[in-house]
């Protein structure tokens, strides 16, 4: 996730980071890299032309974000919290209290190694932050405008006797359902069966962390709480490699290697975070397309394009590869993946001006190509149903419909912009 975007959730859409909205948790804010955030009780088509929608306060960390990650109501020894989670230069992690706009701890992880800079490859590349990202798809959105409003029908907060409210019994309730925590622990509290939604559960057991990648190539497990490492970080990457889309998903963690920085090829990369046993998949001589490297399939499945013009599925974990998609041209995004109806379809954009749709039920040919020029996608789902795709090119975004059979019609374009990164959707909103 990058600075800019870092700018729009921790600033001027603090309301979001602050008031019920959803976690960022990785890049692309989802194991699908969506760039969206699906409801929110804040943020809408309506409420940002309000004046009051506006800059709140702003603070100096002690580098450049590059990365972040943000958790809601998070309930620890110095009480209630919303927190924000940035990493810049020099491997340092700064966590921000996003309701009142100030610093609640800071920690540099030193141990980089020097190297040589080159075009695209910057030395002491700091990899990347993450917390616990789930894969399933979310609930279909209740209400209108885009998701926002009630979830659910009204119901009594009183409990019985000597019980608590019911939302509390309620969510005891489900947390005591959920499996134990296995050794090593889940990437923040309460674990849930592949495919489910782990991350903060204030009401399961275990230690709640976010995770760093280091300009050393070592993976640190932080407490969320204050920063601090309770085991000694483990050895992961190569030092200094252009390492992109690092998430951890059902106690794995991963990362990409791009442009061959220090020599590290591009490769996807996975660490059993129990094992800690590390594994690869090696790209061609294209190397791997676009700026986030993989995404995620509902079931951990693992998609990767390369610029040798082929979608590559992987198994988690392991990375052995699955089927493949030959595009005829190399692609220029990475991967990003929706629900549409009952299917899971994956968008990537190739060199020739084509956006391809695949089935993930069936790769092996494309559902349907569409002009389109793209660097980075997105998607999200309005509140009457109907499926978008956002793509970036030199000069603007550019929005898609997708429609029933996978094809795309052209819904608009922004003004000109200069150079833009993958823009995020909150709540029917577009932040570029």
């Amino acid at each position: 996730m990058r600075s800019l975007t870092t700018a729009v959730l921790i600033c001027s859409a603090s309301l979001y980071a602050q008031r019920g909205g959803a976690d960022w948790t990785t890049a692309g804010n989802d194991a699908q890299r969506s760039e969206w955030i699906k409801t929110d009780p804040k943020i809408n088509k309506d409420s940002i032309l309000r004046p009051d929608f506006k800059f709140l306060w702003k603070i100096k960390t002690a580098s450049q974000p590059s990365y972040a990650a943000t958790l809601n109501s998070y309930i620890g020894y110095r009480g209630f919290r919303s927190l924000a989670f940035v990493v810049g230069a020099s491997d340092n992690v700064t966590a921000i209290d996003t309701d009142l706009g100030r610093i609640e701890w800071q920690k540099s992880v030193s141990g980089g190694v020097p190297a040589a800079v080159t075009p695209g490859c910057p030395a002491g590349t700091t990899a990347g932050l993450t917390r616990a990202t789930m894969t399933a798809f979310p609930a279909n959105m209740a209400g209108g405008r885009g998701g926002f409003g009630r979830g659910g029908a009204a119901k009594s907060a009183v409990g019985d006797p000597g019980e608590g409210a019911v939302t509390i019994k309620e969510i005891a309730a489900r947390a005591a359902a959920t499996p134990a925590m296995p050794p090593g622990g889940r990437a923040g509290r309460g674990p849930t069966a592949p495919g489910g939604a782990p991350g903060y559960n204030p009401f399961a057991h275990g230690p709640a962390y976010v995770y760093l990648l280091s300009s050393d190539g070592r993976l640190h497990s932080m407490l969320l709480s204050n920063g601090e490492e309770p085991n000694p970080p483990v050895k992961f990457l190569p030092p200094n490699a252009n390492a992109q889309g690092f998430v951890v998903i059902d106690n794995v963690a991963y990362a990409t290697t791009l442009h061959g920085c220090r020599g590290v090829p591009d490769q996807v990369w996975a660490i059993d975070l129990a094992s800690k046993e590390v594994t690869t998949w090696k790209a061609g001589a294209g190397g791997i397309a676009g700026a986030e490297g993989t995404a995620f399939g509902p079931d951990a499945t693992v998609y990767v394009a390369t610029g040798d013009g082929v979608l590559m599925s992987l198994e988690p974990k392991t990375l052995q590869p699955k089927e493949a998609y030959n595009a005829g041209a190399p692609f220029t995004s990475s991967p990003v993946i929706f629900q549409a109806k009952d299917k899971t379809w994956v968008a990537a954009a190739t060199n020739d001006g084509q956006i391809h749709i695949v089935d993930a039920a069936a790769p092996a040919a494309a559902l349907a190509k569409s002009p389109g020029n793209a660097t980075s996608l997105a998607s999200w789902q309005d509140g009457s149903g109907t499926r978008w795709l956002l793509g970036t090119a030199a000069h603007g975004v550019t929005a898609w419909k997708v429609s029933d059979n996978g094809s795309l019609e052209t819904g608009w374009t922004s003004r000109e912009m200069t150079a833009p990164v993958a823009p995020m959707i909150v709540n029917g909103v577009v932040f570029a």
